[in-house]
């Protein structure tokens, strides 16, 4: 009989998790495809410009460690 139990509270709360998760989806703003796309493009052009940035940082390190060691 304890199995039955468990089973059922475990089917019960699975079943909660996914109405309460339902519900807080229903609850969220979700962006027009423009704003979507805007935001995209934005994120875009810092994640290319951080890549930029931490390249040249990189380069002028190991120009640096060269120098120092004498290579």
């Amino acid at each position: 009989m304890a199995g039955k139990d468990t089973k059922s509270k475990r089917e019960n709360a699975l079943a909660r998790w996914w109405r309460e998760t339902i519900g807080e989806l229903r609850k969220v703003t979700w962006p027009t495809r423009q704003e979507a796309l805007r935001l995209t493009a934005i994120v875009l052009v810092v994640m290319t410009g951080m890549a930029i940035f931490l390249f040249l940082v990189d380069r002028i390190a190991t120009e640096l460690l060269r120098l120092a060691i004498g290579n």
